[in-house]
């Protein structure tokens, strides 16, 4: 009896040492990594070895721990390669949405952050190592603080440099004029050749001013047409203020007439129009659209009515410089519809919007 129940004892005990290793096994086992698609738990997030050893791999979604590089693109007004003044289209940084106005500026200043960014033939307006120190905006008018280096230019880039600042920060519809500061101190007229400043500068000031002895004042006005460019591949729009004959008081005729008859020789910019284009009936405006009825003759195929891209976009750039013009709206005599050089039709008045979109501050 004494026997059994010793036999019985050995073997209560063999089996709990059994047992007793295989719990210590299982705790020893080492910690296994998740299967590479599982999810998360209970909100727990799984940390994957190779992100940590910078081994990602690119899975179509964003990367949440690092930001993706984000540009915008905004209108600089530099310097081509006649020495006019014209607008060219670049890809800037996302920038503090406090600090758009200060940021194109900083791109026209020659060696500064816009050289790589040049298109060929083109340069900054404002002199190296210009300063930024600040821009307000009130009531529609920015005032611009720049450093001391602001005033080393020629005399004969000075209405280029306030072009150029005035018309890239006017692209923004709450700005209407510049004023300048140097260090802080108001500017009554510019610091080289003294061009008056004190109320401001816009963009009724002009640009690339076309001088000429044949014009009567009297019966004139100041007007800013596009006409378009080239440069190794390279088309662009090109503004110049020029005066133009008024009869009969339709300012609005007489700007269109101006550019059938296309710029002067001496700008190196192009004709688009054909000679014998011309108006049938008196621009009508309503509601902001401008309404105008060529003949056939506008048009570069008369078949399906397609009228070139230069020609509609020298139109609406040149016509929506007025303040009551939104949108111009083009009709062909005996031309149900037309539309441009992809056989896209203009359904609706074109605005200077859809060529290059404005932006508020």
């Amino acid at each position: 009896m004494r026997k059994r129940y010793l036999l019985i004892l050995l073997a209560s005990l063999c089996t709990l040492l059994l047992l007793t290793g295989c719990f210590q096994g299982e705790q020893s086992l080492p910690d296994m990594d998740p299967p590479p698609n599982a999810e998360a738990v209970d909100g727990q997030e799984n940390q994957a070895t190779d992100n940590e050893a910078g081994n990602t791999e690119d899975t179509g979604e964003a990367d949440q721990t690092e930001e993706p590089n984000q540009t915008v693109l905004r209108q600089l007004f530099l310097l081509d390669s006649n020495g006019l003044v014209a607008p060219q289209s670049v890809e800037l940084p996302v920038p503090d949405s406090k600090a758009v106005a200060s940021q194109v500026l900083e791109y026209l200043v020659q060696d500064g952050p816009v050289t790589s960014l040049l298109p060929n033939g083109f340069q900054a307006v404002l002199p190296a190592g210009t300063e930024v120190l600040g821009v307000s905006i009130e009531e529609g008018t920015a005032t611009v603080d720049l450093s001391e280096e602001f005033n080393e230019y020629a005399a004969q880039d000075e209405k280029k440099i306030l072009e150029a600042m005035t018309f890239t920060l006017t692209q923004f519809d709450t700005i209407d004029r510049v004023k300048l500061r140097v260090s802080g101190k108001d500017l009554t007229s510019m610091p080289v050749d003294g061009t008056p400043i004190s109320n401001g500068y816009t963009r009724a000031n002009g640009i690339n001013i076309v001088q000429s002895d044949t014009i009567d004042l009297i019966n004139s006005k100041a007007v800013t047409m596009y006409f378009p460019t080239e440069h190794d591949d390279n088309q662009y729009f090109v503004p110049v203020t020029q005066y133009v004959e008024v009869k009969d008081g339709d300012v609005h005729q007489a700007i269109v007439d101006a550019l059938i008859e296309g710029p002067t020789y001496d700008t190196n910019l192009m004709h688009v129009f054909n000679d014998q284009t011309m108006l049938l009936d008196d621009p009508k405006l309503n509601s902001g659209v401008l309404e105008l009825v060529f003949n056939q003759d506008v048009l570069i195929d008369k078949g399906n009515g397609v009228i070139p891209d230069e020609v509609m976009e020298t139109l609406v750039r040149t016509l929506t410089e007025q303040e009551s013009i939104e949108a111009v709206n083009i009709k062909v005599e005996n031309v149900e519809q037309i539309a441009n050089e992809n056989g896209e039709v203009y359904s609706e008045p074109v605005t200077r919007e859809s060529l290059s979109p404005s932006e508020k501050l």
